[in-house]
């Protein structure tokens, strides 16, 4: 339910409505608003009818019920775009459009350090690079856990560039918290509640990824998963989703940029490299991307790709990246944008 207080409404009245809102068991999302305060009561909806006797309470002007089951994802209750900080300048949401990028892998510390130093840079805001990874066969390279993590905390120190790094299972939750900037939800686990709620426990944004196989609706309600605990830095990164089609590794799904701008307050990122599979049509998804109007791109980019441990074939030669954030800084100009 949303709880629309009057225009002038006391902070005493709009303290005692969040009040009652709690007493019956609901978590009260205040918005205040230049002319008027706007609460969610978020909840349970087998008792939501107890909530509409609210209107009753002094300064309450009217009492409406949330239409959609992404309550805290959708646009009812929060029409403005959330701006989701990472660090000083590092922003989703803005004007300004984030590049995340970096290897896949976290493979050693001289390899992490040399690609931080490259896509910095070209011009890249954010450093991306797996410490844990969930890998199709299990006899592949599943990363090197704390040690990458510390390999990570290293290459951010000498360029200071902020991490995002993905986080695989609730038991090593606090630990990825203590060295990333950003904890990524991987596509694998877009669907793992538990997971979803042990993050919306930290104060960290999160990066979630859309499953290969999931909907734009399934998507925002794992997102719904972690703000409904408290966390509502969310970003959403589209990376492409299982359809017939066997040209590239997945279908990149740009409509969902466009849909979930109107579905949603959360920045959208584009993860063009996942969708291709292959390295030579990255530049042109991310272009597409800007242009559709992605809040950031995350850019797979390796010192060596034809030796990197995992991805090789989608992963950028950092020359072939600088050309990449070139025209994304042109595209970006074109669309009203800054890289």
């Amino acid at each position: 339910m949303i709880i629309v207080m009057q225009a002038g409404a006391a902070a005493r009245e709009i303290e005692e409505v969040q009040a009652e809102i709690r007493r019956l068991g609901y978590t009260p999302h205040p918005i205040y608003g230049v002319e008027r305060t706007v609460i969610g009561a978020i909840g349970d909806e087998r008792g939501k009818t107890r909530l509409q006797a609210l209107e009753a309470m002094a300064g309450v002007e009217r009492v409406i019920p949330i239409l959609k089951p992404y309550k805290l994802a959708g646009m009812e209750l929060r029409r403005e775009k959330s701006l989701i900080a990472v660090s000083a300048g590092v922003v989703f949401g803005g004007p300004k459009v984030p590049v995340i990028a970096g290897p896949c892998s976290v493979e050693s510390a001289e390899q992490i350090c040399a690609a931080a130093r490259a896509v910095k840079a070209a011009g890249a805001t954010l450093l991306r690079g797996g410490a844990y990874k969930p890998r199709t066969s299990p006899y592949s390279f599943q990363g090197w856990e704390e040690e990458g993590l510390k390999m990570l905390a290293a290459a951010r120190e000498e360029t200071g560039l902020p991490i995002v790094t993905e986080v695989m299972r609730e038991s090593a939750v606090e630990l990825v918290a203590r060295y990333a900037d950003i904890l990524q939800i991987g596509a694998r686990n877009m669907q793992n509640f538990d997971l979803l709620k042990a993050v919306g426990q930290l104060r960290k944004p999160v990066l979630l990824k859309r499953g290969l196989a999931n909907t734009i609706h399934e998507w925002l309600m794992s997102a719904e998963y972690i703000l409904a605990q408290g966390n509502m830095q969310v970003v959403l990164c589209e990376r492409g989703i299982r359809t017939f089609e066997t040209m590239t590794r997945h279908t990149l799904d740009l409509s969902a940029v466009s849909v979930l701008k109107r579905e949603s307050h959360l920045p959208v990122v584009v993860d063009p490299s996942h969708a291709a599979g292959r390295w030579e049509l990255v530049e042109d998804l991310a272009l597409a991307a800007v242009a559709a109007g992605a809040d950031g791109l995350m850019i797979e980019v390796h010192p060596r790709p034809q030796e990197a441990w995992s991805d090789g074939a989608q992963s950028l030669a950092p020359e072939r990246f600088v050309r990449l954030m070139d025209g994304v800084r042109r595209v970006a100009a074109a669309v009203g944008r800054e890289v």
